[in-house]
Protein backbone atom coordinates (compact mmCIF):
# COMPACT_ATOMS: atom_id res chain seq x y z
CA UNK A 1 0.00 0.00 0.00
CA UNK A 2 2.77 2.45 1.03
CA UNK A 3 4.73 1.63 -2.14
CA UNK A 4 1.64 2.26 -4.26
CA UNK A 5 1.06 5.66 -2.60
CA UNK A 6 4.70 6.55 -3.12
CA UNK A 7 4.55 5.51 -6.77
CA UNK A 8 1.41 7.59 -7.29
CA UNK A 9 3.09 10.59 -5.64
CA UNK A 10 6.11 10.20 -7.90
CA UNK A 11 3.91 9.94 -10.95
CA UNK A 12 1.99 13.11 -10.16
CA UNK A 13 5.22 15.03 -9.65
CA UNK A 14 6.88 13.72 -12.81
CA UNK A 15 9.58 12.06 -10.73
CA UNK A 16 11.10 9.29 -12.81
CA UNK A 17 12.50 5.90 -11.90
CA UNK A 18 16.06 7.19 -11.82
CA UNK A 19 15.09 9.43 -8.92
CA UNK A 20 13.56 6.51 -7.04
CA UNK A 21 16.54 4.25 -7.61
CA UNK A 22 19.08 6.88 -6.67
CA UNK A 23 17.30 7.82 -3.46
CA UNK A 24 15.65 4.63 -2.18
CA UNK A 25 15.50 5.89 1.42
CA UNK A 26 13.50 8.97 0.45
CA UNK A 27 11.40 7.01 -2.06
CA UNK A 28 10.26 4.56 0.62
CA UNK A 29 9.16 7.37 2.92
CA UNK A 30 7.34 9.63 0.47
CA UNK A 31 3.95 8.44 1.70
CA UNK A 32 4.65 10.27 4.99
CA UNK A 33 4.76 13.60 3.24
CA UNK A 34 2.11 16.00 2.00
CA UNK A 35 2.08 16.86 -1.72
CA UNK A 36 3.73 20.19 -0.88
CA UNK A 37 6.47 18.45 1.09
CA UNK A 38 7.08 15.99 -1.76
CA UNK A 39 7.54 19.03 -4.02
CA UNK A 40 10.08 20.39 -1.55
CA UNK A 41 11.88 17.04 -1.53
CA UNK A 42 12.07 17.09 -5.31
CA UNK A 43 13.45 20.64 -5.29
CA UNK A 44 16.11 19.74 -2.71
CA UNK A 45 17.26 16.74 -4.73
CA UNK A 46 17.38 18.81 -7.92
CA UNK A 47 19.49 21.40 -6.08
CA UNK A 48 22.08 18.84 -5.01
CA UNK A 49 20.81 18.18 -1.50
CA UNK A 50 20.24 14.41 -1.70
CA UNK A 51 22.71 13.88 1.16
CA UNK A 52 19.97 15.09 3.52
CA UNK A 53 18.11 11.80 3.03
CA UNK A 54 20.93 9.26 2.83
CA UNK A 55 20.58 8.25 6.48
CA UNK A 56 16.78 7.95 6.51
CA UNK A 57 15.68 4.59 7.93
CA UNK A 58 12.83 2.35 6.79
CA UNK A 59 9.22 3.55 7.17
CA UNK A 60 8.05 3.08 10.73
CA UNK A 61 11.37 4.20 12.23
CA UNK A 62 11.68 7.83 13.33
CA UNK A 63 8.65 8.82 11.24
CA UNK A 64 7.87 11.76 13.53
CA UNK A 65 11.42 13.04 13.09
CA UNK A 66 11.10 12.79 9.30
CA UNK A 67 7.91 14.84 9.40
CA UNK A 68 9.56 17.36 11.74
CA UNK A 69 12.44 17.66 9.26
CA UNK A 70 10.03 18.77 6.55
CA UNK A 71 8.21 21.09 8.93
CA UNK A 72 11.54 22.83 9.47
CA UNK A 73 12.39 22.85 5.77
CA UNK A 74 8.96 24.34 5.01
CA UNK A 75 9.68 27.20 7.44
CA UNK A 76 13.14 27.80 5.99
CA UNK A 77 11.66 27.83 2.49
CA UNK A 78 8.81 30.23 3.28
CA UNK A 79 10.83 32.69 5.37
CA UNK A 80 13.48 33.39 2.71
CA UNK A 81 12.60 35.59 -0.30
CA UNK A 82 12.50 33.23 -3.28
CA UNK A 83 12.65 30.14 -1.08
CA UNK A 84 15.46 27.64 -0.51
CA UNK A 85 16.10 27.27 -4.23
CA UNK A 86 17.04 30.95 -4.37
CA UNK A 87 19.10 30.64 -1.15
CA UNK A 88 21.12 27.74 -2.55
CA UNK A 89 21.65 29.48 -5.90
CA UNK A 90 22.87 32.68 -4.26
CA UNK A 91 25.06 30.72 -1.86
CA UNK A 92 26.83 28.91 -4.71
CA UNK A 93 27.52 32.18 -6.50
CA UNK A 94 28.86 33.91 -3.39
CA UNK A 95 30.93 30.89 -2.31
CA UNK A 96 32.48 30.72 -5.79
CA UNK A 97 33.36 34.42 -5.59
CA UNK A 98 34.82 33.93 -2.11
CA UNK A 99 36.95 30.98 -3.19
CA UNK A 100 38.21 32.92 -6.20
CA UNK A 101 39.03 35.91 -4.00
CA UNK A 102 36.82 38.21 -6.02
CA UNK A 103 36.82 41.82 -4.83
CA UNK A 104 33.23 43.10 -4.44
CA UNK A 105 34.50 46.62 -5.14
CA UNK A 106 36.18 45.91 -8.48
CA UNK A 107 35.48 48.80 -10.85
CA UNK A 108 34.41 51.20 -8.09
CA UNK A 109 36.15 54.41 -7.09
CA UNK A 110 35.48 55.82 -3.60
CA UNK A 111 34.74 59.45 -2.80
CA UNK A 112 33.32 61.40 0.13
CA UNK A 113 29.50 61.62 -0.01
CA UNK A 114 27.35 64.62 0.83
CA UNK A 115 26.10 64.96 4.37
CA UNK A 116 25.52 67.24 7.34
CA UNK A 117 28.00 67.77 10.18
CA UNK A 118 26.35 69.02 13.35
CA UNK A 119 27.82 70.59 16.46
CA UNK A 120 25.73 70.13 19.59
CA UNK A 121 24.04 73.27 20.88
CA UNK A 122 24.82 75.72 18.08
CA UNK A 123 22.13 77.52 16.07
CA UNK A 124 22.26 75.00 13.24
CA UNK A 125 21.84 72.08 15.62
CA UNK A 126 18.92 73.75 17.39
CA UNK A 127 17.23 74.43 14.04
CA UNK A 128 17.47 70.79 12.97
CA UNK A 129 16.44 69.55 16.40
CA UNK A 130 13.28 71.65 16.35
CA UNK A 131 12.44 70.45 12.83
CA UNK A 132 13.01 66.86 13.93
CA UNK A 133 10.70 67.10 16.92
CA UNK A 134 7.94 68.46 14.67
CA UNK A 135 8.41 65.53 12.27
CA UNK A 136 8.65 62.87 14.99
CA UNK A 137 4.90 62.24 15.08
CA UNK A 138 5.21 61.20 11.43
CA UNK A 139 7.86 58.57 12.16
CA UNK A 140 7.88 54.88 13.05
CA UNK A 141 10.70 53.46 15.16
CA UNK A 142 12.16 50.01 14.53
CA UNK A 143 14.41 48.40 17.12
CA UNK A 144 16.58 45.53 15.90
CA UNK A 145 16.87 43.26 18.94
CA UNK A 146 17.45 39.69 17.82
CA UNK A 147 20.56 39.00 19.89
CA UNK A 148 21.32 37.68 23.34
CA UNK A 149 23.95 39.17 25.61
CA UNK A 150 26.30 36.17 25.43
CA UNK A 151 29.14 38.26 24.03
CA UNK A 152 28.72 40.48 27.08
CA UNK A 153 28.89 37.54 29.48
CA UNK A 154 25.15 37.86 30.07
CA UNK A 155 22.63 35.14 29.26
CA UNK A 156 19.55 37.35 29.00
CA UNK A 157 18.33 39.64 26.24
CA UNK A 158 20.47 42.72 25.73
CA UNK A 159 17.60 45.21 25.89
CA UNK A 160 16.94 44.09 29.50
CA UNK A 161 20.38 45.30 30.62
CA UNK A 162 20.49 48.57 32.57
CA UNK A 163 22.03 51.33 30.51
CA UNK A 164 22.96 53.12 33.74
CA UNK A 165 22.90 51.96 37.36
CA UNK A 166 21.77 55.12 39.13
CA UNK A 167 18.11 54.43 38.34
CA UNK A 168 18.54 50.92 36.90
CA UNK A 169 16.64 51.88 33.73
CA UNK A 170 17.07 49.18 31.10
CA UNK A 171 17.74 49.87 27.43
CA UNK A 172 14.22 48.97 26.32
CA UNK A 173 12.66 51.28 28.92
CA UNK A 174 15.00 54.08 27.82
CA UNK A 175 14.00 53.64 24.18
CA UNK A 176 10.26 53.47 24.83
CA UNK A 177 10.29 56.46 27.17
CA UNK A 178 12.29 58.40 24.58
CA UNK A 179 9.78 57.60 21.82
CA UNK A 180 6.90 58.61 24.10
CA UNK A 181 8.66 61.85 24.98
CA UNK A 182 9.16 62.59 21.27
CA UNK A 183 5.52 61.74 20.59
CA UNK A 184 4.32 64.17 23.25
CA UNK A 185 6.79 66.94 22.33
CA UNK A 186 5.87 66.67 18.66
CA UNK A 187 2.18 66.98 19.49
CA UNK A 188 2.77 70.03 21.70
CA UNK A 189 5.03 71.70 19.12
CA UNK A 190 2.53 71.32 16.31
CA UNK A 191 -0.10 72.98 18.53
CA UNK A 192 -2.93 70.59 18.48
CA UNK A 193 -4.47 68.57 15.72
CA UNK A 194 -4.96 64.87 16.04
CA UNK A 195 -2.63 63.29 18.59
CA UNK A 196 -0.78 60.45 16.89
CA UNK A 197 0.58 57.31 18.50
CA UNK A 198 4.06 56.70 17.17
CA UNK A 199 4.52 53.06 16.09
CA UNK A 200 7.28 51.07 17.78
CA UNK A 201 8.44 47.81 16.19
CA UNK A 202 10.86 45.32 17.70
CA UNK A 203 12.54 42.69 15.54
CA UNK A 204 13.13 39.61 17.67
CA UNK A 205 14.43 36.09 17.08
CA UNK A 206 13.79 32.64 18.47
CA UNK A 207 16.36 33.48 21.13
CA UNK A 208 14.79 36.76 22.24
CA UNK A 209 11.09 36.76 21.35
CA UNK A 210 9.52 35.20 24.46
CA UNK A 211 11.78 37.11 26.83
CA UNK A 212 11.06 40.40 25.06
CA UNK A 213 7.32 39.80 25.44
CA UNK A 214 7.83 38.96 29.11
CA UNK A 215 9.87 42.12 29.70
CA UNK A 216 7.21 44.28 28.07
CA UNK A 217 4.23 42.66 29.76
CA UNK A 218 5.77 42.53 33.24
CA UNK A 219 6.51 46.27 33.03
CA UNK A 220 3.21 47.37 31.44
CA UNK A 221 5.09 48.18 28.23
CA UNK A 222 6.97 50.90 30.14
CA UNK A 223 4.05 53.28 29.70
CA UNK A 224 3.44 52.73 26.00
CA UNK A 225 0.09 51.44 24.80
CA UNK A 226 0.42 47.76 23.85
CA UNK A 227 -1.30 48.52 20.55
CA UNK A 228 1.63 50.76 19.59
CA UNK A 229 4.13 47.93 19.89
CA UNK A 230 4.56 45.25 17.21
CA UNK A 231 6.99 42.37 17.42
CA UNK A 232 8.33 40.78 14.23
CA UNK A 233 10.28 37.55 14.67
CA UNK A 234 13.02 36.71 12.21
CA UNK A 235 13.82 33.14 11.29
CA UNK A 236 17.30 31.67 10.99
CA UNK A 237 18.76 30.42 7.70
CA UNK A 238 20.27 27.10 6.70
CA UNK A 239 23.96 26.48 7.22
CA UNK A 240 26.21 25.41 4.37
CA UNK A 241 28.81 22.69 4.72
CA UNK A 242 30.88 23.14 1.57
CA UNK A 243 31.55 25.18 -1.57
CA UNK A 244 28.71 23.36 -3.36
CA UNK A 245 26.27 24.94 -0.89
CA UNK A 246 25.15 21.59 0.49
CA UNK A 247 22.92 22.26 3.49
CA UNK A 248 24.52 21.19 6.76
CA UNK A 249 22.76 18.77 9.08
CA UNK A 250 22.64 19.60 12.77
CA UNK A 251 25.45 17.71 14.53
CA UNK A 252 23.04 16.96 17.39
CA UNK A 253 20.14 15.75 15.23
CA UNK A 254 20.45 14.19 11.77
CA UNK A 255 16.78 15.06 11.08
CA UNK A 256 17.38 18.82 11.38
CA UNK A 257 19.15 21.30 9.15
CA UNK A 258 21.67 23.32 11.12
CA UNK A 259 20.67 26.98 11.23
CA UNK A 260 22.24 30.27 12.23
CA UNK A 261 21.10 33.92 12.28
CA UNK A 262 20.87 35.62 8.89
CA UNK A 263 21.68 39.10 10.20
CA UNK A 264 19.71 42.24 10.99
CA UNK A 265 19.15 42.94 7.30
CA UNK A 266 16.08 40.69 7.63
CA UNK A 267 14.26 43.62 9.19
CA UNK A 268 13.45 44.99 5.73
CA UNK A 269 11.77 41.84 4.39
CA UNK A 270 9.90 41.37 7.68
CA UNK A 271 8.48 44.89 7.53
CA UNK A 272 7.47 44.44 3.93
CA UNK A 273 5.77 41.06 4.42
CA UNK A 274 4.02 42.24 7.61
CA UNK A 275 2.01 44.91 5.77
CA UNK A 276 3.00 47.52 8.35
CA UNK A 277 4.62 49.80 5.78
CA UNK A 278 1.30 50.20 3.96
CA UNK A 279 -0.53 50.79 7.24
CA UNK A 280 1.94 53.56 8.07
CA UNK A 281 1.57 55.05 4.60
CA UNK A 282 -2.21 55.15 4.97
CA UNK A 283 -1.80 56.80 8.38
CA UNK A 284 0.25 59.61 6.84
CA UNK A 285 3.62 58.62 8.24
CA UNK A 286 6.73 59.80 6.43
CA UNK A 287 9.78 58.27 8.14
CA UNK A 288 11.06 54.91 9.38
CA UNK A 289 13.92 55.02 11.86
CA UNK A 290 16.03 51.90 12.49
CA UNK A 291 18.28 51.49 15.50
CA UNK A 292 20.14 48.76 17.37
CA UNK A 293 19.79 47.43 20.83
CA UNK A 294 22.53 48.79 23.13
CA UNK A 295 23.42 52.40 22.37
CA UNK A 296 22.16 54.43 25.32
CA UNK A 297 23.10 57.77 23.76
CA UNK A 298 21.19 57.36 20.53
CA UNK A 299 18.08 59.39 21.34
CA UNK A 300 20.19 62.44 22.12
CA UNK A 301 21.00 62.48 18.40
CA UNK A 302 17.71 61.36 16.89
CA UNK A 303 15.65 64.60 16.95
CA UNK A 304 18.24 66.60 15.02
CA UNK A 305 18.85 63.69 12.62
CA UNK A 306 15.16 63.50 11.74
CA UNK A 307 15.31 67.23 11.19
CA UNK A 308 18.18 66.77 8.73
CA UNK A 309 16.19 64.15 6.81
CA UNK A 310 13.14 66.40 6.61
CA UNK A 311 15.07 69.56 5.69
CA UNK A 312 17.40 67.96 3.16
CA UNK A 313 14.83 65.58 1.71
CA UNK A 314 17.04 62.53 2.20
CA UNK A 315 15.58 59.18 1.14
CA UNK A 316 18.28 57.57 3.30
CA UNK A 317 20.06 59.27 6.19
CA UNK A 318 22.80 57.34 7.99
CA UNK A 319 23.72 58.52 11.46
CA UNK A 320 27.47 58.77 11.83
CA UNK A 321 30.29 59.95 14.08
CA UNK A 322 33.74 61.30 13.28
CA UNK A 323 36.24 58.47 12.76
CA UNK A 324 39.98 58.40 12.82
CA UNK A 325 41.69 56.97 9.76
CA UNK A 326 41.88 53.16 9.95
CA UNK A 327 39.70 53.16 13.08
CA UNK A 328 37.78 49.86 13.44
CA UNK A 329 34.45 51.27 12.33
CA UNK A 330 33.01 51.28 8.82
CA UNK A 331 33.15 54.45 6.75
CA UNK A 332 30.21 55.91 4.83
CA UNK A 333 31.46 56.14 1.27
CA UNK A 334 30.24 57.06 -2.19
CA UNK A 335 31.24 54.41 -4.71
CA UNK A 336 31.17 55.17 -8.44
CA UNK A 337 31.56 52.36 -10.96
CA UNK A 338 33.28 52.62 -14.31
CA UNK A 339 29.91 51.92 -15.93
CA UNK A 340 28.41 55.01 -14.29
CA UNK A 341 26.58 53.33 -11.40
CA UNK A 342 26.96 54.94 -7.99
CA UNK A 343 25.84 54.26 -4.45
CA UNK A 344 26.43 55.58 -0.95
CA UNK A 345 27.05 52.72 1.48
CA UNK A 346 29.02 51.61 4.48
CA UNK A 347 32.45 50.19 3.62
CA UNK A 348 34.09 48.20 6.39
CA UNK A 349 37.28 49.74 7.74
CA UNK A 350 39.46 46.79 6.65
CA UNK A 351 38.17 47.23 3.07
CA UNK A 352 38.25 51.03 2.85
CA UNK A 353 42.01 51.54 3.14
CA UNK A 354 43.00 48.99 0.45
CA UNK A 355 40.17 50.25 -1.79
CA UNK A 356 41.53 53.80 -1.59
CA UNK A 357 45.09 52.64 -2.26
CA UNK A 358 43.95 50.65 -5.30
CA UNK A 359 42.07 53.58 -6.85
CA UNK A 360 44.59 56.42 -6.94
CA UNK A 361 44.95 57.35 -3.26
CA UNK A 362 48.44 56.06 -2.42
CA UNK A 363 48.19 57.00 1.28
CA UNK A 364 44.91 55.15 1.70
CA UNK A 365 42.62 56.11 4.58
CA UNK A 366 44.25 59.15 6.21
CA UNK A 367 43.05 61.97 8.41
CA UNK A 368 42.28 65.31 6.76
CA UNK A 369 42.77 68.83 8.16
CA UNK A 370 40.05 68.22 10.77
CA UNK A 371 42.12 65.48 12.39
CA UNK A 372 39.61 62.84 11.26
CA UNK A 373 39.08 60.72 8.17
CA UNK A 374 36.82 62.44 5.61
CA UNK A 375 34.76 59.22 5.57
CA UNK A 376 32.43 59.42 8.61
CA UNK A 377 32.01 56.42 10.90
CA UNK A 378 28.82 54.43 10.38
CA UNK A 379 26.90 53.59 13.60
CA UNK A 380 24.16 51.49 11.96
CA UNK A 381 21.24 53.84 12.64
CA UNK A 382 19.15 54.70 9.59
CA UNK A 383 16.32 57.09 8.79
CA UNK A 384 14.43 56.17 5.62
CA UNK A 385 11.71 58.17 3.88
CA UNK A 386 8.70 55.86 3.83
CA UNK A 387 7.30 56.28 0.29
CA UNK A 388 10.59 55.68 -1.60
CA UNK A 389 11.28 52.82 0.82
CA UNK A 390 8.01 51.13 -0.10
CA UNK A 391 8.68 51.58 -3.82
CA UNK A 392 12.10 49.98 -3.50
CA UNK A 393 10.78 47.05 -1.46
CA UNK A 394 8.11 46.42 -4.08
CA UNK A 395 10.99 45.51 -6.40
CA UNK A 396 13.12 43.56 -3.94
CA UNK A 397 10.63 42.15 -1.43
CA UNK A 398 12.97 43.48 1.21
CA UNK A 399 15.83 41.18 0.18
CA UNK A 400 19.21 42.74 1.01
CA UNK A 401 22.48 42.08 -0.82
CA UNK A 402 24.08 39.18 1.04
CA UNK A 403 27.62 38.08 1.75
CA UNK A 404 29.28 34.89 2.93
CA UNK A 405 32.29 34.60 5.21
CA UNK A 406 33.50 30.99 5.32
CA UNK A 407 36.45 30.02 7.51
CA UNK A 408 38.57 27.77 5.28
CA UNK A 409 40.70 24.94 6.64
CA UNK A 410 43.65 25.84 4.39
CA UNK A 411 44.78 27.99 1.51
CA UNK A 412 43.22 25.61 -1.03
CA UNK A 413 39.79 26.84 0.13
CA UNK A 414 38.20 23.47 -0.57
CA UNK A 415 36.71 22.84 2.88
CA UNK A 416 35.46 24.83 5.86
CA UNK A 417 36.56 24.70 9.50
CA UNK A 418 32.87 24.84 10.39
CA UNK A 419 29.62 25.44 8.56
CA UNK A 420 28.87 28.91 7.22
CA UNK A 421 25.72 30.71 6.02
CA UNK A 422 24.58 33.72 4.05
CA UNK A 423 24.31 36.96 6.00
CA UNK A 424 22.86 40.41 5.38
CA UNK A 425 23.11 43.77 7.11
CA UNK A 426 20.45 46.39 7.66
CA UNK A 427 22.74 49.22 6.51
CA UNK A 428 23.30 47.61 3.08
CA UNK A 429 19.80 48.61 1.99
CA UNK A 430 21.14 51.47 -0.24
CA UNK A 431 23.09 48.99 -2.43
CA UNK A 432 20.06 48.39 -4.65
CA UNK A 433 18.90 52.02 -4.90
CA UNK A 434 18.97 53.92 -8.20
CA UNK A 435 21.48 56.79 -8.64
CA UNK A 436 18.61 59.26 -8.31
CA UNK A 437 18.06 58.29 -4.66
CA UNK A 438 19.02 61.02 -2.22
CA UNK A 439 21.37 59.28 0.22
CA UNK A 440 23.19 61.31 2.86
CA UNK A 441 24.47 61.21 6.39
CA UNK A 442 24.37 63.17 9.64
CA UNK A 443 27.55 63.37 11.71
CA UNK A 444 27.45 64.17 15.41
CA UNK A 445 30.10 64.06 18.11
CA UNK A 446 30.82 60.57 19.43
CA UNK A 447 30.29 61.72 23.01
CA UNK A 448 26.70 62.64 22.13
CA UNK A 449 25.61 59.83 19.82
CA UNK A 450 27.59 56.61 20.15
CA UNK A 451 28.41 54.39 23.10
CA UNK A 452 27.54 50.81 22.12
CA UNK A 453 27.68 47.98 24.62
CA UNK A 454 29.22 45.02 22.78
CA UNK A 455 32.10 43.48 24.72
CA UNK A 456 32.40 41.58 27.98
CA UNK A 457 34.76 42.94 30.69
CA UNK A 458 37.54 40.44 29.93
CA UNK A 459 37.65 41.27 26.22
CA UNK A 460 37.28 45.00 26.86
CA UNK A 461 40.26 44.96 29.23
CA UNK A 462 42.41 43.63 26.36
CA UNK A 463 41.53 46.50 24.03
CA UNK A 464 44.67 48.56 23.19
CA UNK A 465 44.90 51.76 25.18
CA UNK A 466 43.21 54.67 23.46
CA UNK A 467 40.68 52.53 21.60
CA UNK A 468 37.04 52.43 22.74
CA UNK A 469 36.10 49.58 25.09
CA UNK A 470 32.47 49.33 23.96
CA UNK A 471 31.58 47.54 27.20
CA UNK A 472 28.84 47.95 29.78
CA UNK A 473 31.33 49.90 31.91
CA UNK A 474 32.32 52.35 29.18
CA UNK A 475 28.71 52.60 27.98
CA UNK A 476 27.52 53.69 31.40
CA UNK A 477 30.37 56.16 31.87
CA UNK A 478 29.48 57.64 28.46
CA UNK A 479 25.97 58.46 29.70
CA UNK A 480 27.35 60.46 32.62
CA UNK A 481 29.91 62.16 30.39
CA UNK A 482 27.30 63.18 27.83
CA UNK A 483 24.91 64.57 30.43
CA UNK A 484 27.73 66.46 32.15
CA UNK A 485 28.88 67.99 28.86
CA UNK A 486 25.32 68.94 27.95
CA UNK A 487 24.90 70.75 31.26
CA UNK A 488 28.16 72.54 30.64
CA UNK A 489 26.73 73.68 27.29
CA UNK A 490 23.83 75.37 29.11
CA UNK A 491 26.14 77.09 31.58
CA UNK A 492 26.46 74.70 34.51
CA UNK A 493 29.91 74.50 36.08
CA UNK A 494 30.58 70.75 36.10
CA UNK A 495 33.82 69.47 37.58
CA UNK A 496 36.28 67.64 35.40
CA UNK A 497 36.26 63.85 35.60
CA UNK A 498 38.77 61.66 37.35
CA UNK A 499 40.26 58.50 35.86
CA UNK A 500 39.53 55.22 37.56
CA UNK A 501 39.86 51.55 36.66
CA UNK A 502 36.79 49.31 36.66
CA UNK A 503 36.83 45.74 35.37
CA UNK A 504 40.32 46.30 34.02
CA UNK A 505 39.25 49.37 32.01
CA UNK A 506 40.54 52.86 32.66
CA UNK A 507 37.61 55.24 32.23
CA UNK A 508 36.74 58.87 32.91
CA UNK A 509 34.31 59.17 35.81
CA UNK A 510 32.13 62.26 35.57
CA UNK A 511 29.39 63.27 38.00
CA UNK A 512 26.68 60.61 37.86
CA UNK A 513 23.95 62.70 36.20
CA UNK A 514 20.85 61.16 34.63
CA UNK A 515 17.42 62.42 33.63
CA UNK A 516 14.23 61.13 32.09
CA UNK A 517 13.61 61.95 28.40
CA UNK A 518 10.53 63.97 29.36
CA UNK A 519 12.81 66.40 31.23
CA UNK A 520 15.62 66.82 28.73
CA UNK A 521 14.67 65.55 25.28
CA UNK A 522 16.37 68.42 23.40
CA UNK A 523 18.98 71.09 24.00
CA UNK A 524 16.24 73.73 24.06
CA UNK A 525 14.36 71.78 26.77
CA UNK A 526 17.40 71.61 29.02
CA UNK A 527 18.40 75.23 28.47
CA UNK A 528 14.90 76.36 29.46
CA UNK A 529 15.02 74.43 32.74
CA UNK A 530 18.46 75.37 34.05
CA UNK A 531 19.29 78.96 35.04
CA UNK A 532 21.44 81.05 37.30
CA UNK A 533 24.79 80.02 38.65
CA UNK A 534 24.83 76.22 39.01
CA UNK A 535 27.69 73.90 39.87
CA UNK A 536 28.11 70.16 40.37
CA UNK A 537 31.14 68.48 41.90
CA UNK A 538 32.75 65.39 40.45
CA UNK A 539 31.68 63.16 43.34
CA UNK A 540 28.01 64.13 42.98
CA UNK A 541 25.05 62.11 41.76
CA UNK A 542 21.84 63.63 40.42
CA UNK A 543 18.74 61.96 39.01
CA UNK A 544 15.90 64.05 37.56
CA UNK A 545 12.67 62.12 37.11
CA UNK A 546 9.89 64.46 36.08
CA UNK A 547 8.92 66.83 33.27
CA UNK A 548 8.56 70.24 34.91
CA UNK A 549 11.62 70.40 37.17
CA UNK A 550 13.49 73.69 37.11
CA UNK A 551 16.98 74.13 38.50
CA UNK A 552 18.27 77.57 39.51
CA UNK A 553 21.45 78.55 41.34
CA UNK A 554 22.07 74.95 42.39
CA UNK A 555 25.38 74.05 43.99
CA UNK A 556 25.47 70.29 44.40
CA UNK A 557 28.07 68.32 46.32
CA UNK A 558 26.45 64.97 47.10
CA UNK A 559 23.42 63.05 45.90
CA UNK A 560 20.15 64.55 44.71
CA UNK A 561 17.11 62.66 43.39
CA UNK A 562 14.00 64.58 42.27
CA UNK A 563 11.02 62.38 41.43
CA UNK A 564 7.85 64.25 40.50
CA UNK A 565 4.63 63.56 38.68
CA UNK A 566 4.39 65.18 35.25
CA UNK A 567 1.64 67.56 36.31
CA UNK A 568 3.76 69.06 39.10
CA UNK A 569 6.08 72.02 38.71
CA UNK A 570 9.17 71.77 40.89
CA UNK A 571 11.71 74.56 41.30
CA UNK A 572 15.02 73.88 43.05
CA UNK A 573 16.74 77.11 44.04
CA UNK A 574 19.75 78.21 46.04
CA UNK A 575 22.71 76.31 47.32
CA UNK A 576 22.49 72.65 48.28
CA UNK A 577 25.45 71.09 50.04
CA UNK A 578 24.17 67.61 50.77
CA UNK A 579 25.00 63.99 51.37
CA UNK A 580 21.56 62.86 50.17
CA UNK A 581 18.36 64.63 49.26
CA UNK A 582 15.40 62.74 47.82
CA UNK A 583 12.22 64.47 46.71
CA UNK A 584 9.53 62.04 45.58
CA UNK A 585 6.06 62.33 44.06
CA UNK A 586 6.03 66.10 44.24
CA UNK A 587 2.79 67.70 43.16
CA UNK A 588 3.21 71.28 44.36
CA UNK A 589 5.41 74.20 43.44
CA UNK A 590 8.48 74.00 45.67
CA UNK A 591 10.85 76.84 46.29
Amino acid sequence: MEAAVATESLSKLNINGDFASSLPNLHKNLHLLSPQQVELAKMLVEKGQSHLFEHWPEPGVDDDEKKAFFDQVTRLNSSYPGGLASYIKTARELLADSRAGKNPFDGFTPSVPTGENLSYGDENFIKFEEAGVKEAQNAAFVLVAGGLGERLGYNGIKVALPFETITGTCFLQCYIESVLALQEASYRMTQGGQKKEVPFVIMTSDDTHARTVELLESNSYFGMKPTQVKLLKQEKVACLEDNDARLALDPQNKFRVQTKPHGHGDVHSLLYSSGLLYEWHDAGLRWVLFFQDTNGLLFKAIPASIGVSATKGYHVNSLAVPRKAKEAIGGITKLTHVDGRSMVINVEYNQLDPLLRATGFPDGDVNCETGYSPFPGNINQLILELDPYIEELKKTGGAIKEFVNPKYKDACKTSFKSSTRLECMMQDYPKTLPPSARVGFTVMDTWLAYAPVKNNPEDAAKVPKGNPYHSATSGEMAIYRANSLILRKVGVQVDNPVKEVFNGQEVEVWPRIVWKPTWGLTFADIRSKVSGSCSITQRSTMAIKGRNIFVKDLSLDGALVIDSIDEAEVCLENELMCSLLYFSNMNILTG
